[in-house]
């Protein structure tokens, strides 16, 4: 059985954030409960941004990378968001497209929530240990973003403490058999599944839902899906098997207390322990997203690029990784990272990526709120304004952009 997993990585999170707390205030919201979030910033997307140019600039460097004849052994291009805007046509094919890949590939797009990154990982996987095309790689891209717009429809709804933790961002991964990033574990899995109406997207612009009953969904699925892993590697032990544990993350508060309540439960630990044990084996993870915002499915792909890089890996260490999508299915899973591995994702340079968005005054961040040159889903024509688009300073055409929509076709951009 060949080794398996993912061999190259990057987390891309736009161009423009805004601060959570300055947010917060600016909402009036109660700063003592807004900082059990633990929240600093969330990424906007701007009007000249969708799931595709998040998905492509994610995967960009990562097929730059690539000799010809390593990009042509791309056979497979998965795109996984709950934030597609057609019914039918899939993202994948305009990133195939603006990605320049070989026409021999597979395109497709899987939508589950927040579980969608991590079956779009698990889909490539299982299609690499198949060995039906022995040397092949896929790219799998898992991109979302949350827009809240004000306008006549919603101007009343209370987002309360879901406005400061919604944002946008992608994750890209090459999958395939040099697993230097992240070597998974074949056969250690553990799912939990079943129907809950906790959150959802009832409309293509718009998100409904019950918190409470997702926090409890979520909670549920963790413990769930984790003692289905250790039926399968029956030897797993919850607080020593793991030397970093990555979690999907709406916000960093959610997944502290996820941690406890495992950590009560299957150790157990006192208060104090568990403490030291999350800002040592989990607080790695919260790095990116607690600067991101919740990416709905590329959330739990992002906490563990934000573990890899930012843990210690002297020796190899293995990295136990839990998603939830809400509806709802989770798994819990593990693999093995490396001193290479975290130096060749650290060329990425994501931290210095999210120092360099541009950070929205609140009355910016209104106005995008209002509308201001957002397309809507099924928009026919548009054209996009340039003034929402901040200069990048990673060379030129480094960075796409959505220039206009004519007759649905969506027409794109590198821009300086």
């Amino acid at each position: 059985m060949p080794d398996v997993g993912i061999e190259a990585m990057n987390v891309y999170a736009g161009t423009a954030c805004v601060d959570v707390r300055a947010l917060a205030r600016h909402r009036q919201l109660d700063l003592a409960r807004f900082d059990n979030l633990l929240m600093l910033e969330k990424t906007v997307a701007l009007p000249n941004e969708d799931p595709v140019t998040f998905a492509v600039n994610a995967a960009r460097p990562l097929v730059d990378a690539l000799s010809p004849q390593e990009k042509d052994r791309i056979e497979m291009v998965i795109t996984c968001t709950e934030s597609s805007f057609d019914f039918g046509k899939s993202l994948s094919t305009y990133v195939h497209q603006l990605l320049g890949l070989n026409r021999n590939c597979r395109l497709f797009e899987l939508k589950n929530a927040c579980y969608s990154g991590v079956a779009g990982l698990q889909m490539a996987v299982n299609f690499i240990l198949a060995q039906t095309s022995p040397g092949a790689r896929v790219l799998v891209v898992a991109t979302d973003i949350s827009r809240f717009l004000m306008d006549e429809d919603t101007h009343d709804q209370d987002w309360s403490f879901a406005e400061p933790s919604g944002g946008a961002g992608a994750v890209a991964m090459l999958v395939g058999e040099d697993p230097q990033v992240y070597r998974i574990d074949v056969g250690a899995n553990g799912y939990y599944g079943y129907e809950v109406m906790d959150t959802c997207r009832p409309s293509a612009d718009s998100e409904a839902g019950d918190a409470d009953l997702s926090l409890l969904s979520y909670l549920d699925c963790c413990e769930n899906a984790y003692l289905e892993y250790r039926k399968r590697v029956p030897q797993a032990d919850y607080a020593s098997s793991f030397q970093y544990l990555a979690f999907h993350t709406p916000f960093g508060g959610m997944i502290k207390g996820a941690h406890r309540s495992l950590m009560r439960k299957l150790a157990p630990a006192a208060s104090a322990e568990i403490e030291l044990d999350f800002n040592r084996r989990v607080a790695p993870g919260l790095d990116y997203c607690q600067r991101v915002g919740n990416t709905m499915g590329a959330a739990a792909m992002v906490s563990l690029a934000s573990t890899i890089a930012n843990g210690r890996f002297d020796t190899p260490q293995r990295v136990g990784c839990f998603s939830y999508g809400s509806g709802c299915c989770s798994e819990f899973f593990s693999g093995v990272a490396t001193s290479a591995g975290q130096a060749r994702l650290r060329t990425m340079d994501i931290g210095r990526r999210l120092d360099q968005r541009y950070r929205l005054s609140m009355a910016e961040y209104e106005e995008i709120l209002s509308g201001g040159g957002v397309v809507r889903f099924g928009t026919r024509n548009a054209t996009l304004a340039e003034r929402y688009m901040p200069a990048t300073t990673d060379g030129p055409g480094a960075t796409l952009f959505l220039r206009r929509i004519e007759n649905y076709h969506r027409e794109y951009a590198w821009m300086a």
